[in-house]
């Protein structure tokens, strides 16, 4: 069950500890050497929805203070900053050791129909035939030491089609340009708050690799650090993670040891679901390097 979807979801259900206060745990997902940064989004606004009736997300802002260990539980303190007529307002913190990893402010919104527009999806190839990254990765895996190829080759619980996979290592420098494909099958049925709160985790997923492409680099190699510094997510429409979306993204910045990413995330037939922004830390790596 390691890394699996089924995984996934039962870390969203929090443990209730008093009231709007919540523990989760911090292991499982994309990496075992610090809490993934859409692992904590995503509990944190499972925790948000706690407080909420009736409403749904259409916004997340959220700032990551500090790395998380995952070893320990997180505990996430809710503030029920607004109830209006139309919108909830929520603030999040979530905490180890009792200091604060993740901020997080949250608005919800009663269902109501208004008038549409989107722009169109982009014109790329399927997930049909693409490999998932498990595949790739397996048969990278031999370009790590032992002890690096566990980890590389951990089950995860998205299931990734990169339109235009790079070399973990040496990549060519290339267009910020990055599309791929998404899904999770063990979402289905989930209730439209967990919908979310699974866009939410895989949202942060190959995002900040968009401000790498150009620069030839990713984050496998020993010498390049970075880190996800804030996380925007805009919910536009209902979503059913287990069916195929495509995550378009692109990196218009990077300067002063940042790189700014934007993404689009659309359903297989082209319905625009969620719009995400992020400001990440890349820079070159020192063992003095301080975040």
């Amino acid at each position: 069950m390691e890394g699996s979807g089924k995984e996934l979801l039962q870390n969203l259900i929090l443990e209730p500890l008093d009231i709007d206060l919540y523990r989760g745990i911090g292991s499982g997902g994309e990496t075992s050497t610090r809490i993934f940064g859409g692992h904590v989004i995503a509990q944190a606004l499972a925790a948000a929805y706690k407080t909420v009736v009736s409403r749904q997300c259409h916004s997340l802002h959220a700032y990551f203070v500090r790395p998380g260990d995952p070893k320990l539980p997180v505990i996430y303190q809710v503030e029920r900053t607004r109830d209006g007529g139309s919108f909830s307002t929520r603030r999040v913190v979530a905490m180890q050791r009792g200091k604060q990893i993740l901020t997080m402010s949250a608005s919800f919104q009663v269902i109501e129909i208004g008038w549409e527009h989107q722009h169109n999806m982009p014109i790329t190839q399927g997930p049909e035939g693409i490999r998932e990254r498990s595949e790739l990765r397996a048969l990278a895996a031999k370009i790590f030491d032992k002890e690096k190829q566990k980890d590389f080759t951990r089950p995860r619980p998205i299931e990734i089609r990169e339109v235009a996979p790079r070399d973990f290592l040496d990549p060519e420098p290339i267009d910020d340009q990055n599309n791929l494909w998404f899904r999770m099958l063990d979402a289905k049925n989930a209730d439209p708050a967990i919908q979310h709160c699974l866009l939410a985790y895989a949202s942060d997923l190959n995002l900040l690799g968009s401000a790498l492409r150009p620069h030839g680099l990713t984050w496998f190699q020993k010498d390049v650090m970075t880190a996800s510094l804030d996380h925007a997510i805009w919910f536009h429409s209902p979503i059913n993670f287990e069916e195929w979306h495509l995550y378009s993204m692109d990196s218009p910045f990077s300067g002063s040891g940042r790189g700014f990413n934007r993404g689009k995330i659309y359903t297989y037939n082209g319905r625009l679901v969620a719009s995400v922004a992020q400001e990440g830390l890349i820079r070159k790596y020192k063992a003095s390097s301080a975040r």
